[in-house]
């Protein structure tokens, strides 16, 4: 199990080495408790193209950057709470294959692993480890996700008005609230999501209006329900969203073809494991016949 790791020296000097990987561009990822459960090349479907990602999964955190020097160097470091993940199969596509959607209550996106079992295996991890961060904490489930954007290459003209098309003068723009690509005209409005920013946000007409009616309708509600004395409360959340940059990525591509097959240090499933003070070069595969795919 992933507990007989957890003060082993060999889970120390693996999360040293991602640490060390980041560099002073990432945060401090050592903390009591912690493991490194698994790490591995991961295609993420970003704004303007698919772009490989190095992602790191441990028993509280997924984390993944930009690939600068393959297993030695990943900058623009980003740290998802695994308490807010929730995960979605997606269909094969194209030459879209073997991915799922990670969802999370500030930003909402899609991957791809390189076989279909290493989408099991990432799955069944990220999965697993989820499970039993709630039971071990007694917290919920998040119940509202943000969006996932539509990539850039998807939307030729504005996806609400069917009017505007988009040029290097007449940009693209992307509604906060259901992820469609829009016009400035279509999106020339604002609107407070606590789980995105403490500050307005750009959303399409119809989501404005949509919500600003459900809005109204709360307000009234709570009016009903609150002493006149009360005050507004509710708290608000910094955004997460970084949209990644437009910089040339042919050497992450490159990068990506060579990677080796994704790691995993320890089984998540009730099987047997191999001793906790193995060599960061050593793996453990996932039996994939033991694999519960319930509810995935």
């Amino acid at each position: 199990m992933v507990d007989r790791l957890v003060n082993s020296e060999a889970n120390a000097r693996r999360i040293s080495m991602v640490e060390n990987c980041f560099g002073s561009s990432g945060q401090p990822l050592a903390v009591p408790g912690r493991v490194l459960v698994g790490e591995g090349v991961l295609t993420k479907m970003c704004r303007k193209k698919p772009k490989a990602r190095q992602f790191f999964l441990f028993n509280d955190i997924l984390v993944y950057g930009n690939i600068i020097i393959n297993k030695k160097k990943y900058n623009k470091q980003h740290v998802i709470p695994l308490e807010e993940i929730k995960l979605e199969s997606l269909e094969d596509e194209g030459q879209l294959r073997n991915g799922w959607l990670i969802r999370t209550t500030s930003k909402s996106f899609a991957v791809y692993a390189a076989t279909s079992t290493e989408k099991q295996e990432w799955m069944a991890h990220i999965n697993k480890c989820i499970e039993d961060l709630l039971r071990k904490s007694g917290k919920k489930a998040a119940e509202v996700y943000a969006a996932v954007w539509v990539p850039d290459s998807e939307a030729q003209i504005c996806m609400h008005c069917k009017k505007n098309q988009f040029t290097v003068l007449n940009r693209r723009h992307h509604c906060r609230n259901c992820g469609e690509v829009v016009c400035g005209p279509c999106s020339n409005k604002k609107f407070l999501l606590p789980n995105q920013s403490s500050k307005p946000v750009r959303v399409c007409l119809n989501c404005f209006d949509t919500l600003s009616k459900a809005k109204l309708q709360n307000n009234f509600q709570t009016s009903l329900t609150t002493r006149p004395d009360s005050k507004d409360r509710t708290g608000s959340a910094d955004s997460s969203w970084e949209e990644d940059s437009d910089e040339d990525e042919d050497n992450l591509n490159r990068a990506y073809q060579e990677a080796d097959k994704s790691k995993f240090y320890g089984s998540t499933n009730a099987g047997v494991i191999e001793d906790a003070d193995v060599t960061e070069e050593t793996t453990i595969s996932i039996d994939q016949k033991k694999i519960d795919h319930k509810g995935h």
